[in-house]
């Protein structure tokens, strides 16, 4: 292969150069297109443009392949846990044993928040969306610690901002749900682990007494895992491309949460969930709905299968589907909405018609099954992806400072009216 790409343009040759990444994915360099030939690519949607080159993660939707820093994502939801994965994305290389117990330390003496932020929680009605409140919450750690204003603050600092957005989001998530249903909120109980402590912050009543149970927490640390980062996707575009103006690390996250509230983001295991309460309400023949979604002149579509990105599986799906039957098993959740996405699956994995065209059930339909097991309201599960997003959107953005990348400023090819004459208002 040539190591040029040529453009013609006016019957003028113009030159580009092929970069190869690690993966042999090849990209032509047009950084100086518009120096050389007056001219700018046009890609709605950007899905043919690199914005940046990564060294976080590698992701091949046709072979079915996600990396995080060159570990696959299976060994790494076997192996590994939620804090682990998080340390690997940021900082480029799985910890040690006692460079995690400092990580970990560091987290947990960061897991209280501000007692004023409460007075802005307050402020929320409980009819608000989770996902508005967590955007509110999380930007607001700007206010309460401005030296994150600062671009050319030490490393120690950059750190210490990782950690604290680490450190809260479970906070502030688990307060977002609290706001929705009128309950007191609970402070962290840093004598348990990452997932079991923001599960005991979600659940526990001052009524009763409330323990984690492991099985919940195992899976819920797996679902963290499988959503901690996913490529340059349109929630981590928006934190390196509000980072880029070197805004502070808790307003581009926040960002990066209200892009992932868009429902064609990070909405789709909530929309399995309503899909299921449909069929349910429907009286629950799921024959029926499965001939609608077979039928290309019906607009139903059945949520939760296949995938944009991946075209043959969802590697994330074969290791949650475990979590979820573990979850369902340990719990003997006795729900009607659950059976149906049972006999969904079992159509969807065997029936010819969703097998040759490769409409397999995806990680969103089974980590709505667990959200919907766990009793999580509909609404926050959103929330959830945002909190499994994190580490990834931190490692994006302090790649995108530690590389000195320029603001992003995307072109545009004008459509609009040619110059005009200014018409008095008395004339118009």
């Amino acid at each position: 292969m040539s190591d040029k790409a040529q453009l013609i343009i006016g019957g003028k040759t113009f030159e580009f150069p092929l970069i190869t990444g690690s993966e042999n994915e090849t990209a032509i360099d047009i950084n100086d297109l518009l120096e050389k030939t007056g001219a700018i690519t046009l890609d709605p949607g950007y899905k043919n443009t690199g914005a940046t080159k990564s060294a976080i993660t590698f992701l091949d939707g046709d072979k079915g392949i996600l990396r995080y820093r060159g570990y696959g994502i299976e060994e790494l939801a076997e192996k590994s846990t939620f804090i682990e994965v998080a340390y690997l994305l940021i900082f480029g290389e799985l910890p040690n044993k006692q460079e995690l117990e400092t990580f970990t330390n560091e987290i947990r003496k960061h897991t209280l928040v501000h007692e004023d932020i409460k007075k802005i929680l307050d402020g929320f009605p409980s009819t608000a969306h989770p996902m508005g409140v967590l955007a509110s919450l999380f930007c607001s750690q700007t206010a309460f610690y401005p030296e994150s204003l600062d671009p050319n603050r030490s490393a120690e600092g950059v750190r210490l901002s990782i950690v604290r957005s680490l450190a809260k989001m479970p906070t502030f998530a688990a307060w977002a749900y609290k706001n929705a249903v009128g309950h007191p909120v609970n402070y962290p109980d840093n004598s348990l682990d990452y997932c079991s402590r923001f599960l005991k912050m979600m659940f526990a009543l001052p009524a009763e007494d409330y323990t984690v149970d492991p099985v919940v927490a195992n899976a819920l640390d797996k679902l963290l895992i499988l959503h901690a980062d996913h490529e340059q996707n349109c929630s981590t575009s928006t934190v390196r491309m509000v980072g880029s103006s070197k805004a502070s690390i808790y307003s581009s996250i926040s960002a990066g949460i209200n892009a992932l509230w868009g429902p064609l983001h990070g909405g789709a295991n909530q929309e399995v969930v309503i899909m299921l309460d449909q069929i349910h309400k429907d009286g629950g023949n799921t024959a029926k709905w499965i001939d609608k979604a077979k039928d290309k002149n019906d607009p139903f579509r059945l949520m939760g299968f296949g995938h944009r990105v991946y075209k043959n599986f969802d590697p994330r799906a074969k290791i949650i589907k475990k979590a979820a039957d573990d979850v369902l098993a340990k719990l003997g959740v006795n729900d009607p909405v659950l059976e149906i996405a049972k006999k969904l699956e079992e159509v969807a994995l065997k029936d010819p018609y969703f097998v040759e065209r490769k409409l397999y059930p995806n990680v969103d339909f089974y980590s709505g099954i667990i959200y919907r097991a766990l009793g999580i309201p509909v609404e926050l599960f959103t929330v959830m992806f945002a909190m499994g997003r994190l580490p990834g959107w931190i490692a994006q953005w302090k790649e995108l400072r530690e590389n000195k990348e320029p603001i992003g400023r995307p072109r545009q090819v004008y459509v609009g009216e040619k110059p005009r004459a200014y018409v008095p208002l008395n004339n118009r």
